[in-house]
C-alpha cells in the first residue's frame, strides 16, 4: 500500500490552482519560460503536486532550452509511467504520468543528454519542489543521501 494518497476530484479542485488542475487532470501544458521551475537551479526533489510522490531530483535536471523543467531521468523507473499520446495531429508523443496519482506531468523525448538520451520535459504546475534542506522536515529524509 502506497503512502502517497490521491485526494478525491472535488478536493483537488479546491487544493490545486486552476492551472495545476488543468495540467494534472486535463492533460494541459503550461507556457514555456513562464512557469515556476524551468530555471530553478536549487538542489532538491520534485514531487507530484497531487499525491506528493517523488518524481525527479535536481541532480538530473538540465537546461534543455525549451522553457520547461527538463530531466535526464526520473528518480526511479517506478515513479512514472508512460503512454502513447496521439492528441497532436500527425504526431505521436510519449506522455509521462505519475504512477500513484496518474497525474499528467509532461512528455519524454529521445533528444536528451548522452547519459540517458532522454529528455523528460515536465510541467512545473504538475510538481512541487522541496529544497534539499527541507527534505527531512517534509518527510522525504530518505532522499538526502542522493545529495552527498
Amino acid at each position: 500500500m502506497s503512502k502517497y494518497k490521491v485526494p478525491p476530484k472535488e478536493e483537488l479542485r479546491s487544493k490545486l490552482s486552476p492551472l495545476q488542475y488543468k495540467v494534472t487532470q486535463e492533460d494541459a501544458t503550461e507556457k514555456p519560460f513562464k512557469n515556476e521551475y524551468w530555471d530553478n537551479k536549487e538542489e532538491g526533489l520534485y514531487v507530484d503536486i497531487v499525491s506528493g510522490e517523488p518524481l525527479f531530483s535536481s541532480l538530473d535536471k538540465y537546461d534543455s532550452g525549451t522553457g520547461w523543467p527538463s530531466f535526464s531521468k526520473p528518480i526511479s523507473d517506478d515513479s512514472v509511467t508512460t503512454k502513447k499520446d496521439r492528441k497532436l495531429l500527425f504526431m505521436v508523443r510519449t506522455e509521462v504520468r505519475s504512477k500513484e496519482a496518474d497525474s499528467h506531468l509532461g512528455h519524454v523525448f529521445d533528444d536528451g543528454p548522452a547519459s540517458t538520451g532522454k529528455r523528460y520535459c515536465m510541467n512545473s504546475a504538475a510538481m512541487r519542489f522541496i529544497p534539499k534542506d527541507k527534505l527531512e522536515e517534509e518527510g522525504y529524509g530518505e532522499f538526502l543521501s542522493l545529495f552527498k
